[in-house]
């Protein structure tokens, strides 16, 4: 395990989510998401940040099956994968918090198919930070791997 890890913590539900600042393009207002017609409900469609259209999911969805629209602290946080650069809404993003090696903790649940994006939990005094793998999470929604194909034909179309 690592020395130290800085991630940055934001909430969706009651809990309290971090995901490294490695993986962070960046972290912007709630916006306009251009909806689109037939995609997995955890979707929402597409936005433009900075020039680049990004597909955008609620992470409120994907963990508690229900819209995070509507929530006033809202922010849409834009990672980047090897494969992909997504966004997620999510209810808050609170702070960047350097979380020390010893503080992060393997979870057993890993083994569950559908968390397997659930890398560590990290025991801050008070505080569990559940630390989320965004390669992992972009891999293993339904409909994500149509999504990074249609991505990267669009992508290869405006270069040409």
């Amino acid at each position: 395990m690592e020395d130290s890890r800085k991630v940055v913590v934001f909430e969706s539900g009651d809990e309290e989510y971090g995901i490294s600042i490695e993986a962070i393009l960046s972290i912007e207002k709630d916006e306009k998401v251009t909806p689109i017609p037939h995609l997995p409900s955890y979707m929402l469609g597409m936005i433009n940040v900075r020039g680049e259209l990004v597909p955008i999911l609620d992470f409120e969805q994907i963990l508690y099956h229900r819209s995070s629209e509507g929530f006033e602290q809202a922010k849409i946080i834009v990672l980047k994968t090897d494969d992909l650069s997504f966004a997620i809404r999510v209810k808050e993003a609170k702070e960047i918090v350097d979380i020390p090696g010893d503080r992060l903790k393997q979870m057993g649940l890993v083994a569950y198919g559908k968390t397997t994006y659930f890398t560590a939990i990290a025991q801050l005094d008070d505080r569990l930070i559940t630390i989320i793998d965004p390669t992992i999470l972009a891999q293993s929604l339904d409909g994500m791997k149509q999504i990074q194909s249609y991505m990267k034909e669009f992508k290869a179309k405006q270069m040409t």
